[in-house]
């Protein structure tokens, strides 16, 4: 029987909110982790930018320095832990430590999105371990729950909800009566969005992520540049009311992935209104929430802190155990953490967003005069679009006042070309709002 190591060594890339909640719940937790590993865990330095600020509650032993050589070349460092986020560095650091035989731990979504191929088949190479939970839904296990607990089924879709601070932004609005600025701010106040929100509320965020969990669910690589995004901006509270009022829907702003048998692979990140009993109505706040539909299990749903100093840190721990358990055992590096066997399976076609069904919930700005209303139903009639219901319920002749339609499932192209040409009209203005409509058509 082959002797288990004792120690394994680990390196930190990045020793901020989440980097100093990895080290600070290793300590306290020590004794349980380290009896899940069977080994000693060690975590030896961490690289930051500025070695000279305070550190307080850090191991006096935890070396601090801004050379991620101490770390890469360090033969006492098993596996890296990657918590710096964004594109570059990290990319670099990422690909240098697997070529130095290091197992890699990340939280970083964007790196992995747009990256995924290079890195894993960087690690394939070199036989190393490349582990993600934390990546995506914060404390919430979901790529084990894919990629482990619901292998035996074929996934049809994912739902979720995995940018909490848009969800905070619309829960303020909703339960609060708040305005989207309002909110905003309240949501920046509280450390949950950047001074520049703009990668948070146009979709890119919930963008890797999905490309992440679809990559993972549908056996298949999904590139970021395949997936439909539209943020949150213009949503205002009177369009939370309306949907509320004529629709008994909530807005949520979903990350959408729907395997259509013949059709293909349909990926979005899109506002979208939702009945009050679905699972991911009564997910707030900041909270996230998955719904993951399988042949053989049918819905399951996972929610709970999408983001947050200790429930990333469980993740990444998570991740530690994992890889720290394979080392003990010597066996790391010989099953991939995440893996399909792509001579195997089909890849299924990413569909254009041009060709995505779905239904609608408008909301246009329309000067309140007669035959206004008619001629927007004639052209969306004319481009195949039937109207499933009507609320003007502002009136006040001669003045733009908002127009909301429900409409039957139509193509995003069909869609896009009948906004333009109503738009075109006097009597309407720019700026139409489209949110999809999460309702069977049997269901209105």
């Amino acid at each position: 029987m082959a002797t288990r190591k004792k120690k394994i060594g680990i390196g930190l890339l990045g020793l901020g909110t989440v980097g100093t909640g990895v080290v600070e719940l290793l300590e306290k937790n020590r004794v349980h982790i380290e009896s899940r590993v069977g080994a000693q865990l060690e975590i030896r330095s961490a690289v930051v930018k500025d070695v000279s600020k305070a550190r307080p509650g850090m191991p006096s032993n935890l070396k601090i320095t801004n050379k991620v050589s101490d770390v890469t070349n360090d033969p006492e460092v098993d596996l890296i832990v990657e918590l710096m986020g964004g594109f570059e560095p990290a990319r670099t650091y990422i690909l240098e430590g697997i070529s130095k035989g290091k197992h890699i731990v990340t939280a970083n979504k964007a790196v992995l999105a747009k990256h995924w191929d290079e890195i894993f088949q960087a690690a394939h190479d070199k036989n190393v371990d490349v582990y993600l939970e934390a990546a995506v839904g914060g404390g919430i296990p979901c790529i084990q729950a894919i990629n482990d607990g619901l292998a035996a089924n074929k996934i049809s879709e994912i739902t979720a909800i995995i940018n909490g601070t848009t969800n905070f932004i619309l829960t303020g609005m909703a339960q609060y009566g708040q305005t989207f600025e309002k909110s905003l701010k309240d949501a920046q106040a509280k450390g949950y969005a950047e001074s520049d929100p703009s990668f948070d509320i146009d979709g890119m965020d919930a963008c890797h992520k999905l490309a992440i969990l679809s990559s993972i669910a549908f056996d298949q690589r999904v590139k970021i540049e395949e997936i439909h995004i539209q943020g949150i901006r213009g949503i205002t509270k009177a369009d939370i009311d309306a949907a509320k009022t004529e629709m008994n829907c909530t807005v949520k702003h979903l990350a959408i992935a729907r395997s259509r048998e013949e059709h293909g692979l349909e990926v979005q990140v899109v506002p979208c209104l939702i009945p009050h009993d679905h699972p991911l109505a009564s997910v707030e706040g900041v909270y996230n929430g998955i719904v993951v539909t399988g042949d053989a299990v049918g819905r399951v749903m996972l929610s709970g802190r999408g983001a947050g100093k200790l429930p990333t840190a469980s993740a990444v721990i998570s991740d530690i155990i994992y890889i720290a358990r394979n080392i003990a055992v010597g066996v790391a590096g010989k099953v991939p953490a995440v893996a399909y066997d792509v001579d195997r399976v089909e890849s299924r076609r990413i569909v254009p967003y041009d060709e995505i069904k779905n239904r609608f919930f408008l909301r246009f700005t329309a000067v309140d005069q007669p035959g206004v209303l008619a001629r927007i139903a004639s052209i969306l009639a004319e481009h195949g679009i039937s109207i499933s219901s009507v609320a003007q319920n502002e009136r006040q002749k001669g003045s733009s006042v908002p127009v909301y339609l429900s409409t039957y499932t139509a193509t995003e192209k069909s869609m896009g070309e009948a906004i333009k040409a109503i738009e075109s009209l006097p009597a309407v203005k720019s700026g139409t709002l489209v949110m999809r409509l999460e309702i069977p058509e049997n269901a209105s």
